[in-house]
């Protein structure tokens, strides 16, 4: 099993050019179920958008995959696809649910495995379910798979979500492009995946308005040949903003819009994070003094639940006791023993932590739990004194890309055994 080696103390100097955004890649991909010819360009090459390629080629679509350019091509000619999502290609990743929308949109059946991912909540499919059953599909959950049915094919409705959800929104945007008529969501998320998901649809010729919290759609059964840019990774920036601020010199980090990642930066400033702002990139400089703050996760445009565990990293440099509220997921607190180990002093008390610092994290020997908390130990190493193996990194691997090489251009030293 392979494992990082991470010899820390080393200051970050270079730049670093972001990604493609993994969470707004997977959706998108879900939606070529409608399309007959897709180019998608800026996509990030990490476990979790090659396993959804792998699903959609199960189905029957036929990809093509360009890592040294980062871009795919799918073509859907099967007038009639297979409807089924088995386990074995859903296991490993949340985001295998998202093809149920627009299975049911289109070809009225879908028999889909219940799915898997990280291990950091229940994650229940309920709200994906409740949203489908207000446009008319019907399901059974047997023997680990959801049997879902819509015979007289999906209706628009108005559907008030009693949750906010990322996923939930997700596929009721999907199945609602499809649906006959209109589809009016309201409580929905509005993460800027979902809204890069919004503009794909429309470039593909759908009838879609956001206001807020609310989403109308006009179902439409026709659509065009289209190439489109994946929006970058607002979480991978946010990762790398917190690696600078824990060990850098001065960190350039290029292709993005800081215009996205308001809250962020806010919070990041609010410690005594030196950052620089400017057009399509953010620049950081060696930051001293941390100030104790408090935060809690909410969805956009709140803190993000996927950069709590990095931010956790960053608290223990700063003087005071700072405090995280998880709000989001009830088990996301999982790399706190492992950082713990390296001599993190944090109180957990329910959904909240109590972070105790400045400390001197000390390297040591520790398991990843999930993909933000394999990176928070990353950054944890990265920030710590001697050497540090992290074992389990194959949850790194769904969600950062050429994680190691934009590291080490930058000065740290960090390889995989």
């Amino acid at each position: 099993m392979q494992k990082l080696l991470i010899k820390g103390g080393k200051k970050l100097s270079g730049s670093i050019s972001i990604s493609g955004s993994k969470n707004a890649t997977l959706p998108i991909l879900a939606s070529t179920i409608f399309s007959k010819r897709i180019t998608l360009s800026n996509v990030p090459m990490v476990k979790d958008i090659f396993t959804m390629a792998q699903l959609l080629e199960f189905i029957g679509l036929k990809i093509f995959l360009n890592k040294k350019n980062n871009s795919l091509k799918i073509f859907n000619k099967k007038r009639n696809l297979n409807t089924l999502a088995p386990y074995k290609l859903v296991k490993t990743m949340r985001a295998g649910i998202l093809v149920l929308g627009p299975l049911l949109a289109k070809y009225r059946s879908a028999k889909i495995s219940l799915p898997g991912g990280c291990a950091i909540g229940t994650r229940p499919v309920d709200l994906h379910l409740f949203a489908l059953k207000k446009l008319g599909a019907k399901f059974k959950i047997k023997n680990g798979y959801i049997f879902a049915t819509a015979k007289s094919g999906l209706k628009g409705n108005k559907i008030n979500f009693p949750k906010i959800s990322v996923g939930a929104t997700e596929n009721a945007v999907l199945a609602g492009f499809w649906a006959k008529g209109r589809t009016v969501l309201t409580n929905c998320a509005i993460e800027p995946e979902i809204i890069d998901l919004i503009n794909f649809l429309k470039k593909l010729g759908g009838k879609i308005k956001v206001v807020k919290r609310k989403i109308v759609i006009d179902g439409v059964n026709t659509v065009k040949n289209i190439s489109y840019r994946i929006m970058f990774d607002r979480i991978e920036l946010g990762t790398y903003m917190i690696a600078g601020a824990l060990a850098g010199n001065k960190l350039i980090l290029n292709k993005v819009d800081p215009k996205i990642i308001k809250t962020e930066i806010k919070f990041l400033k609010k410690m005594g994070v030196k950052l620089l702002i400017k057009k399509d990139k953010v620049v950081l400089t060696k930051s001293k003094n941390l100030r104790s703050i408090s935060l809690k996760t909410n969805p956009y445009p709140g803190f993000p639940t996927d950069l709590q565990a990095q931010m956790m990293v960053l608290m223990t440099k700063a003087k005071g006791v700072s405090k995280i509220q998880e709000t989001i997921f009830e088990n996301r607190f999982m790399h706190v023993p492992e950082l713990r180990r390296m001599g993190a002093i944090i109180k957990i008390n329910k959904n909240i932590a109590e972070i105790h610092g400045p400390t001197r994290l000390s390297g040591a020997e520790i398991m990843a739990t999930d993909l933000r908390a394999s990176v928070c130990l990353v950054l944890a190493g990265i920030s710590a004194e001697n050497r540090t193996i992290i074992n389990r990194i194959y949850h790194l691997d769904r969600g950062y890309s050429n994680l190691e090489k934009k590291l080490r251009k930058c000065k740290a030293t960090i390889r995989r055994i």
